[in-house]
């Protein structure tokens, strides 16, 4: 069996757009037949330039590959350009396709994938949602809202989920780690109480930050948080800057999380060696896939830190996340975003039931992807899948960040 044809698929979720602007599909088929899916989380560069990008690493490193040889691959794309060393944007590539290639290797043993991994070690999976508007809020006002946040909890609770994720901590800008306001520490501390008294001890609350302080500004922030015990604070300054972030951790009582920016165990290793978080948020689609976080799932487990395998974006690489939650002994929980097109996507394959995640049976990922559903909403904008913002935090007359990367509609 070896690997023959590579189709990309980029595919845009309708407005509001949770889970990013758009979703980087790709489509592996072997000389025999099998096809696998994989997702590319990937934003530095648009996407056409990735698409370019994982046709050079598939024709390169994998092409006419068996795709049982994952390590041999992943070695090839680590190692290309003479580097040896984590690249965002080609490991972004190599992790859609890698997924790709467990789809197969399920497919062709007709297992799922989790059994390929060390087996089920879990059989039932804690989901976690951000909080996003209900039908009666007003979406530009829900950014700042303590009570429709509060709301929106007590929803989610309701549906069945333990805990919920929520960043009201100010902007994401591009000038790196800033002093949050007053009035953004008085906001991060007001959502907090709202959704405490809202959702009393039944769920948790996971404070989400997106890098964005200097050391000391997100130790003074994590000071206002503490009383709510929230269970993380997440990545609280830069992800690049592993001393200052354990500094972070040391100051607080609050358990840090970061990774969703982080790639391959090189990156992860030093976070756990110097004490920066005790919990790590790959995302599959972009951290070297699921071989490679397999790895950090086992070097974590020394460190007593925990696994929370992160989502922003469409179903596949979701369902990566479930395959190597089910597998690993450490298992925090995992993110999941429920929304109509997420689901269609890969026609209910696999789903949050009364706010956890039963493992899939059915061989490889265990998904039916929709690929007319997929090549009918194309990407047709020019924003990145994710963006900061360029002016700086506003001291004077307060922030108002929409969560995510939203899509205008119309």
């Amino acid at each position: 069996m070896k690997l023959k044809d590579l189709d990309i698929i980029i595919t845009a979720p309708p407005p509001p757009g949770w889970g990013g602007r758009y979703w980087i599909l790709v489509k592996l088929t072997t000389d025999n037949g099998i096809i696998g899916w994989g997702e590319c989380y990937a934003s530095s560069v648009g996407p056409e330039a990735m698409r370019g990008v994982i046709e050079d690493v598939f024709e390169r490193h994998m092409a006419g590959e068996n795709p049982e040889n994952i390590e041999l691959m992943f070695r090839r794309a680590y190692s290309s350009g003479f580097t040896q060393r984590p690249d965002l944007t080609v490991m972004g590539a190599f992790s859609g396709l890698e997924i790709a290639c467990w789809d197969i290797l399920g497919k062709a043993r007709e297992r799922p994938v989790w059994a390929l991994l060390g087996g089920r070690m879990n059989d039932r999976l804690r989901a976690y949602t951000y909080l996003y508007p209900l039908p009666q809020h007003e979406v530009a006002d829900f950014w700042t809202s303590p009570e429709m946040a509060a709301e929106a909890a007590l929803d989610c609770v309701e549906r069945g989920y333990t805990a919920v994720k929520f960043d009201p901590a100010g902007p994401y800008t591009m000038r790196g780690g800033h002093m949050p306001a007053m009035s953004d520490i008085s906001m991060s501390a007001a959502f907090c109480k709202a959704i405490r008294e809202a959702v009393g001890d039944r769920a948790d609350l996971l404070f989400g930050t997106h890098g964005q302080f200097t050391t000391g500004g997100a130790i003074r922030l994590a000071k206002a948080l503490e009383p709510y015990s929230p269970l993380w604070f997440e990545e609280p300054i830069p992800p690049d800057n592993v001393g200052e972030m354990a500094k972070v951790a040391a100051a607080t009582s609050i358990p840090v999380a970061t990774g969703e920016r982080l790639t391959t165990k090189t990156e992860f290793a030093p976070v756990l060696r110097q004490g920066a978080a005790t919990i790590l948020q790959p995302a599959l689609g972009r951290a070297g896939g699921i071989w490679e976080m397999k790895k950090v799932a086992a070097m974590a487990e020394v460190y007593n830190a925990q696994m929370a395998p992160h989502l922003y974006a469409g179903p596949v690489e979701w369902t990566a996340n479930v395959h190597l939650a089910t597998s690993i002994p450490n298992l925090l929980m995992c993110e999941t975003i429920e929304t109509p097109f997420h689901d269609a996507l890969i026609k209910g394959s696999i789903k949050v039931e009364d706010g956890f995640i039963v493992p899939p049976e059915t061989p490889g990922l265990g998904i039916e992807v929709d690929e007319v559903l997929a090549r009918a909403n194309p990407f047709d904008g020019e924003g990145l899948h994710l963006e900061m913002q360029d002016a700086p935090c506003d001291y004077v007359n307060g922030n108002n960040f929409a969560g995510g990367a939203p899509v205008k509609d119309g």
